[in-house]
């Protein structure tokens, strides 16, 4: 079965992505995906040059992924364009791997992707699968983790889809707002009514 793993930003997804590879499921993450498409060689990485200019590239010739997101942070056209370029290519990465781990006799398949739901990926996956905390959690969680403030932290939690909105898109939940013993709880509950095994 394959698995569309989601959920707000600092809710906990990577932790459950991480429970799921220690009992031996094969996790392909959205995140490794984008680092890998834009790496040296790649035409994903020759299209940003064109498309944005040779300044985005350190001297050693890979991707300046921070003067890349100065540019299209706040600029939406431009955000699009290279949207438009990556996004295709990684979920081509991502189904290749996917391709590799049922070959290798996998039978079930997480898909890790932090925007499933706004990239409208649901698609890739036969179920989703959607880590939550309460808002307040979810602000405190991130302005610990970053070091951002009140203010900075809204902002990249207002960008995301709000989670009420993907709870109803969701096929199955887990409130990870508890300590880590009760997600695990809920995951291993989670694995054993769907029947899942790696």
């Amino acid at each position: 079965m394959i698995i569309g793993l989601t959920g707000g930003i600092a809710s906990g997804k990577s932790t459950v992505s991480q429970l799921l590879k220690n009992k031996g499921f094969t996790v392909i993450d959205a995140d490794i995906a984008s680092r890998a498409v834009v790496m040296p060689g790649q035409p994903v990485l020759e299209q940003i040059v064109q498309l944005f200019g040779n300044e985005m590239l350190f001297q050693d010739g890979t991707l300046n992924r921070k003067k890349l997101g100065e540019v299209i942070f706040g600029d939406e056209f431009k955000r699009k364009q290279l949207n438009e370029i990556i996004h295709p290519a990684v979920r081509t990465w991502m189904l290749s791997e996917k391709d590799k781990a049922i070959a290798a006799g996998c039978r079930t398949i997480i898909f890790d992707i932090p925007l499933l739901f706004e990239s409208k990926l649901a698609w890739m996956a036969e179920r989703t699968l959607l880590i939550y905390v309460t808002p307040e959690i979810q602000l405190e969680r991130l302005m610990n983790r970053n070091g951002y403030t009140e203010k900075e932290a809204m902002d990249r939690i207002e960008s995301q889809m709000p989670i009420n909105e993907k709870k109803k898109l969701a096929d199955d939940m887990i409130d990870n707002s508890g300590t880590i013993d009760k997600t695990k709880e809920q995951l291993d509950h989670w694995l054993a009514q769907l029947r899942l095994s790696p």
